[in-house]
């Protein structure tokens, strides 16, 4: 559908809040908002462009205090987001405002001492941060009169727009690699609505999911990730604002991001620059650091070389969460990594399992295979030298360790089998 169509189409009932047009990151040309992703122009990718009038947010104080007096959930920074102010009133699952944990223990044996946290973003809903940008992608598809939610996914989104349509009364149709970890295909399928597996990568699975845009039978639907993909997007801003509001409306000096598209990154360091443009927090420099598999890290392989252009590899690794060997954000992560003078660097499979384990026994954290990749980055940075273990860090964990099971199975065994007797159990030596 058109641009110039769906914007006659949405007459007055439309409400994106402060958002005005979208916006190619590329050529800077601006169109309406509509569910389209690509500029016409240069063929560059768009996103949300703002217009904060005194009006919209006030000054920075009484910003702050309606913050903070609003819902735990990302619909306390409505003012913000393309969604309208009445959206905490709507039928949603209400994401957000996950806990930021201070990780003493965590920092001691990583021999960090300027403070470290973790932002635990398996507490949302179906237990992944995918639930914060499918949240707006749902406002939008309500926006453009859309029927169906639908995605290309490596797993933990699938099952957010599964779980948020049916709350939001859509239809969803979401598409998979066949291979997903079995947790994750159970957690897609699980709310009735339809899972597609596609034999092949995510790549494959995001090109047909392009195909089916153009279609005929994709006219309705909404993609959450490709033609919904500048309002989704945004969703992941609501990392650094929670993060910045819990640290006391303050910048961390690094942020520690895993890799898979990129946006979830690159979104992040748009949200801290609009709450430093709006005064909400005072400005001060911050490094951001990518973390990516080693079996899939175009990125890191691009940041070590000192190219600009990522070259798209064959995903190989337990983190399929992050297995998108073509990443779209890939070289806008490279920018912002060198502006801020942070870096990009991965981790093999041995050193992603070491890592869940690390996180599980030092703050009591399951993250999943991505949240490994997270923290095994992090150690490798710090043994490195690449990361100053005096800055306060805030490391992000994606998701929950339940829905990769196999990657921690094999090495993870009870302690002991005893009989019912306390003889027993002295045998075992555990007394």
């Amino acid at each position: 559908m058109a641009v110039e169509t769906v914007a006659s189409t949405l007459g007055t009932s439309a409400d994106f809040g402060p958002a005005v047009a979208l916006s190619c990151r590329e050529c800077g040309e601006r169109v309406p908002l509509g569910p389209v992703f690509a500029c016409e122009v240069c063929f560059g990718p768009l996103e949300v462009a703002y217009e904060f009038s005194s009006g919209d947010t006030g000054d920075p104080e009484s910003l702050r205090k309606q913050i903070e007096a609003g819902p735990n959930n990302i619909w306390r920074y409505a003012p913000l987001l393309p969604v309208p102010a009445d959206v905490a009133s709507k039928p949603n699952l209400n994401p957000g405002f996950t806990k930021l944990v201070k990780a003493d223990r965590l920092a001691r044996e990583l021999g960090i001492t300027g403070g470290l946290h973790i932002k635990d973003d398996s507490g949302n809903p179906t237990h992944s941060f995918k639930d914060r940008v499918v949240a707006i992608a749902v406002e939008a598809a309500r926006n453009f009169g859309l029927t169906t939610l639908s995605c290309s996914s490596t797993g933990n989104l699938a099952g957010a727009v599964g779980a948020a349509a049916v709350r939001a009364g859509f239809r969803s149709c979401v598409f998979i690699p066949h291979d997903l970890e079995a947790g994750k295909v159970v957690m897609a399928a699980v709310y009735g609505q339809d899972v597609v597996g596609i034999e092949g990568t995510y790549d494959d699975v995001n090109r047909f999911c392009s195909e089916l845009i153009g279609d005929p039978i994709g006219e309705s639907w909404g993609f959450t990730n490709v033609n919904l993909r500048p309002y989704y997007g945004e969703g992941s801003k609501t990392l650094a604002y929670e993060i910045c509001e819990q640290l006391g409306w303050r910048l961390p000096d690094n942020l520690i991001i895993p890799i898979a598209s990129g946006s979830q990154l690159t979104k992040i360091d748009k949200g801290l620059q609009e709450l430093i443009k709006l005064g909400l927090v005072e400005e001060k420099p911050y490094r951001i650091y990518g973390a990516q598999a080693e079996g899939c890290s175009p990125v890191s392989t691009a940041f070590k070389a000192g190219h600009d252009v990522v070259r798209p590899v064959k995903p190989n690794t337990i983190a399929k969460s992050l297995a998108i060997g073509n990443p779209a954000d890939g070289p806008y992560v490279l920018d912002i990594a060198r502006r801020t003078g942070g870096a990009v660097e991965d981790v093999n499979d041995d050193q992603v399992i070491g890592a869940i384990k690390l996180l599980a026994r030092t703050e009591g954290i399951f993250a999943e295979t991505a949240g490994g990749v997270t923290i095994g980055v992090l150690k490798k940075l710090v043994e490195t030298g690449q990361l100053d273990p005096a800055a306060e860090t805030v490391a992000i964990n994606t998701g929950d360790g339940l829905k990769t099971l196999d990657a921690v199975a094999p090495t993870t065994h009870p302690s002991a089998i005893i009989r019912p007797t306390l003889d027993s159990f002295r045998e075992a030596g555990l007394a």
